[in-house]
């Protein structure tokens, strides 16, 4: 038998390197850190199965500058030790080029601080907290959804014509999203005497049910005239339950300030009918409005899954694509590139144009006003998903902060008024 010379085997080591090289480089990671179980399953189910929707048309597409993507998945159960972990994980050891995904914004803003630090882009797919682009903002963070700060204004006018005079209950989740956004509802809506308009605050992540009957029993006492429940997910399930079951609801509208289809369905049409709230995006939207690009993505996912998508599937399958996006006009993965190719960037895709506003990363766009549809209108409908009609929009520009608000709002947390700069090469692009 003939032994090989080391000249021989060194090539062999040589090509079958070259080809495990070649292999990585055929290929780009997306991180998803997504609630797979937790108080908000049913928001990250919707991210996961958008997110491999839009990956499995991007790589039919021919993938992202030739390369195909791969989509690597995490549960970071609406739990930040989980998802800092996770995402250290996702970055060090599958060395994926950019993170997306979460519900709880208490996990986006610790995503973002990672992200910063690791220099890798992180996209907010379900982040509602007014801070996770102002006081927590970072250069390679984007939040693709809207945020607290704009429900609370496309819903101010209905209440004002509403309910104006009248004196409010707050239950409010105890994490940054239910702070940030019972305050942006309070300003917005005139409410911001706690005196006249008190709340109850519940735990997060492990609120009981034994929290939420104590939270509406406290409400019933208030003798308020309307109930304001700002909880997401589960919580906000268990919590109009509450409301439904003690007859609370009956005697007193429900606002609901930030809504998805997951939570109404999970909820049901009984505990729904005639909640308000608000949402960056419907199923009914391109339907609505016309929008081509909107209506195919829905028939899509229809076609896969045998129902609608929400609107935080919605942001998942839409932050691939702009990521892919970036990209191309980058010409390149480089981080600190694919950030510069986004700001400022106009985009339209599932509903009219938005856009990737430069000085804070907040993607600006139309955002709507929506009360749920009586129980009989919604068990017709087709699976039974026809929840919301639209009652109100506001366009990107009055909806959201303007430059000098931010600006404000940062310097009053002696921050900065600009994110972290670009390194210089990038920068002078």
């Amino acid at each position: 038998m003939r032994v090989p010379t080391p000249r021989l085997s060194l090539f062999a080591t040589f090509c079958l390197a070259a080809l495990i090289a070649r292999g990585a480089d055929d290929v780009v990671r997306l991180g998803l850190d997504y609630d797979k179980t937790g108080p908000y399953a049913r928001q990250g189910l919707d991210q996961q199965r958008c997110a491999e929707l839009a990956v499995e048309e991007v790589n039919a597409a021919g993938g992202i500058l030739g390369r195909k993507v791969e989509l690597v998945t995490r549960d970071c159960q609406s739990s930040v030790p989980v998802a800092r972990l996770n995402v250290l994980q996702l970055i060090a050891n599958d060395k994926v080029s950019m993170v997306f995904g979460g519900v709880a914004s208490s996990v986006a803003v610790e995503t973002g601080k990672i992200c910063e630090a690791k220099g890798v882009p992180f996209f907010g797919t379900l982040t509602y907290a007014t801070t996770t682009t102002c006081e927590d903002g970072h250069r390679h963070t984007f939040r693709e959804c809207y945020d607290s700060w704009a429900a609370a204004k496309v819903l101010s006018q209905y209440m004002k014509e509403h309910y104006a005079g009248k004196r409010f209950f707050y239950v409010t989740a105890n994490y940054n999203w239910g702070k940030t956004t019972e305050a942006a509802f309070r300003k917005f809506t005139g409410t911001e005497d706690e005196a006249t308009h008190p709340h109850v605050i519940t735990p997060f992540p492990s609120a009981s049910e034994d929290d939420f009957k104590a939270a509406i029993a406290a409400a019933s006492r208030s003798n308020c005239d309307v109930l304001v429940v700002v909880e997401f997910g589960h919580d906000m399930v268990e919590a109009l339950r509450q409301a439904t079951q003690s007859g609370l609801k009956a005697k007193k509208p429900i606002i609901v300030p930030n809504l998805t289809l997951t939570m109404a369905e999970a909820a049901g049409p009984e505990v729904m009918e005639g909640v308000v709230g608000a949402l960056p995006w419907d199923w009914t939207v391109p339907q609505k409005y016309n929008y081509p690009r909107g209506k195919a993505f829905v028939a899509a996912y229809e076609k896969k899954y045998n129902r609608y998508p929400c609107t935080s599937g919605a942001s998942a399958y839409t932050i691939v694509y702009e990521y892919k996006a970036a990209v191309e006009r980058a010409k390149s993965f480089d981080a600190a590139a694919v950030v510069k190719a986004l700001e400022g960037q106009k985009y339209t895709l599932l509903k009219d144009e938005q856009e990737w506003r430069d000085f804070d990363h907040q993607s600006i766009q139309t955002v709507y006003a929506v009360k749920c549809r009586p129980m009989d209108d919604v068990l017709k409908s087709k699976y039974q998903l026809d929840y919301f009609e639209i009652i109100g929009s506001l366009s990107g520009p009055d909806a959201f902060r303007t430059r000098d608000e931010w600006n404000a709002q940062r310097k009053a947390a002696s921050l900065p008024t600009e994110l972290e700069a670009l390194p210089p090469t990038v920068a002078a692009q």
